[in-house]
Formats: C-alpha cells, structure tokens, sequence
C-alpha cells in the first residue's frame, strides 16, 4: 500500500480526526507505518485510546481505500494530500489541517489570496444585494472568494464571482457524492469548470451533519486572508467562522444592517466588538493595503485603456456620469428611463468598478 492510499485509509476512519491523525504522524515515519502498528504502539500516541487503536488495527473492516480512489477518479475528482505542490498553502499553517482533499475543479496559486464570505442560509433582499455587490467588487480585484456552497449568502457570494469572471473555491460540509444542498449541484458544477474548485475534506460519500459545518467552517477561516460576514443573526455559524479567523489573527469584516431586524444581530455585534464596518469593497481593498493581482502602470505616452463594451441602457447612463458629482435625479432626468431602471444600471456600473456612489445618491467617474 502506498503512503497516498494509507492516507486515505486513515481518512475513512470513523472517529479519528485530523488532530489525532496528526499526532500519529508525528509518531510514525508515514501513514502506512501507522495502519501496521500494534495496538500497544498506537496507544502510546497521545490521544490514543484503546477504542481508537483497535479501529486503526481493525481499518480494513472500516475502510477500502482503492475503491475510494478509483471512485474519485471516475467523477473527475482529485484526492491531493500535504505532499502535494497544490495543497493550499494557508491550510499548512492551521491548528488542524485536513489530512487530505476533495477537489472538482482546479486549484491555483491565486486562490492564496482569498477572501471567505459568510453569513445566513435565510436571508433577505438586502443582505443578498450587499454580498453580491462585495463578492464581485473583490472578485474583480483578483481576490478568490471562498464560502460553504449553503443557500443565502454563501449561494450569492458564488454568483457574484463567477459573474465577475473571477475565482471561487466552495467548501463542503459533506463528502462530494453527497454534495448539499442538492438543488447547487448546477453551481457547483460551473465553479468546477474552469472558475475555481468545490473541496471537501470528507469521503465521498459523507453525508452532512452538525458535526461536518463546524469542521467545514474552520477550513474557510484558515484558508482565508479576511472574512466578510454579510448578513446573520445572533446565533449563526458564520460567527463560528470569524471567530476562528480572528484567533488566526486575521481581519474580519462585517456589513452594518437594521437594528430593529434579526437577521442583522450578528453583524451588528460583530461590529461592537470590533470587527471592521463595510460598505463596499474599497474598504476591505484598502485595509488589506494591496490587490493581489498586480495592475500595469500607465505612463504619459501610454494611451488610454479603451472602455469595455456596455450594453445599450449601462452605456446610455454611463456618459451622463462625469468626474463632477451626479445626483440620481439629474440621471434619471437627462436618460428618460423609469427610475428603477436607473438605480439598478448604476448599481451594475458601480459593481463593475466604473464609478463609485457618494452620500446623497450622487455618481461620479472611478
């Protein structure tokens, strides 16, 4: 048996754990010497009982790691393990790194600069908005956005960046076979080709639990440079999420909502207690003080970068906005379109970086 195929071996085993995996490996020379070593060896390891070993000595019972693999193979899915050149970097640093991952799609050396955005499974039209808005302004900036794949906000943070043609890594609570929630299986898959990757730590065939989003959440923490919460109450496993950051020392921010409203609580706390207000994605470009991807400086002789193609309404709108301040009204005024027609164009131009809004619904150049 390979060391890879030990490794996976020792992922399928029930009630072990990166943490107690870890420990054996730093006891033994490889993950294969640990599946041939006697109880009384295994029970040595710190963490180590005697139902934990006899599940190791037992593991053929418990794991068929070829079948695994070959199962993998046959969906597209890559298994790459801490030996890998494309395990993620950021993870090698974590308390308890994965053992191993699940990966549909292609990971890159860009998504080293990712930005985790989390927050509610119910959410409303505003905090949707606002993660759409933030997901693809960072994801413009080159900046991977990662989140869970869940419904609300997680779901728009995807969009959003496969919309700004940028890059997405979706980290599951369960094993890729049993992929959740199922009615994302047709976003997951756009993601996984050619736009990021969707990862798991489980088994293919894991199903998800309240055990599996925990786990879930602190690989987003870890893999992240900063966490964005959009929008969640109270009690919500987004906090979990930040929290994990913060003890990793990065920076968490948090989108301001109603404090009449519920869903609103746990950004608003978050907030209090120190995490940084946002609204919009200048604001975390500046904290973080650099863009991932690096941009060529124009010279005087260079010539202008032409604009991109707009459609006819963005188009229209965009050449009543110059350098000086537009009010909205004077907008709607000079096109002649209905007003909600106008409000959403300039919400498109704004989160395709060409002008920014300033207090009192009034528009100028970027």
């Amino acid at each position: 048996m390979s060391p890879r195929e030990a490794l996976v071996a020792l992922n399928l085993l029930p009630r072990i754990g990166p943490i107690r995996v870890r420990r054996l490996l730093e006891s033994f020379t490889d993950a294969t010497a640990i599946l041939n070593a006697p109880k009384d060896r295994l029970m040595r390891v710190d963490g180590i009982g005697e139902e934990t070993a006899k599940i190791i000595t037992s593991w053929e019972s418990h794991a068929d790691p070829l079948t695994e693999i070959a199962d993998a193979e046959q969906r597209g899915i890559s298994i790459i393990t801490h030996d890998d050149a494309d395990y993620p970097a950021p993870l090698r640093d974590a308390y308890d790194p994965p053992l191993l991952l699940y990966v549909w799609g292609d990971l890159s050396p860009k998504d080293r600069h990712a930005i985790g955005v989390v927050g509610s499974r119910r959410t409303t039209h505003y905090g949707k908005q606002a993660t759409k808005k933030l997901s693809y302004q960072l994801a413009s900036a080159g900046y991977t956005i990662i989140s869970g794949l869940a419904r609300g906000i997680d779901t728009a943070a995807h969009e959003a960046a496969l919309a700004a043609n940028g890059r997405t890594i979706a980290v599951l609570g369960s094993g890729l076979a049993k992929l959740y929630p199922p009615e994302n299986l047709a976003l997951a898959a756009k993601i996984a080709e050619g736009h990021g990757a969707v990862v798991s730590e489980f088994p293919l065939n894991t199903a998800p639990d309240k055990q599996t989003f925990p786990m879930r959440n602190r690989i987003v923490a870890a893999w992240s440079q900063a966490i964005l919460v959009t929008e969640c109450p109270a009690w919500s496993g987004s906090l979990i999420t930040a929290n994990l950051a913060s003890e990793y020392g990065k920076p968490i921010f948090a989108v301001p909502g109603p404090i009449d409203k519920p869903t609103s609580l746990g950004c608003n706390q978050l907030i209090r207690d120190g995490a940084t207000l946002v609204m919009d994605g200048d604001h975390i470009l500046e904290d973080l003080g650099q863009l991932p991807l690096q941009k060529s400086t124009a010279t005087p002789s260079d010539k202008p970068l032409p604009l991109p193609e707009l459609p006819e309404d963005e188009a229209k709108i965009f050449s009543y906005i110059n350098a000086a301040e537009s009010p909205v009204d004077l907008i709607i005024e000079k096109s002649g379109l209905p007003a909600h027609v106008v409000t959403a164009t300039l919400m498109k131009l704004e989160m395709r970086r060409l002008i920014r809004v300033l207090p009192g619904f009034r528009y100028t150049l970027r």
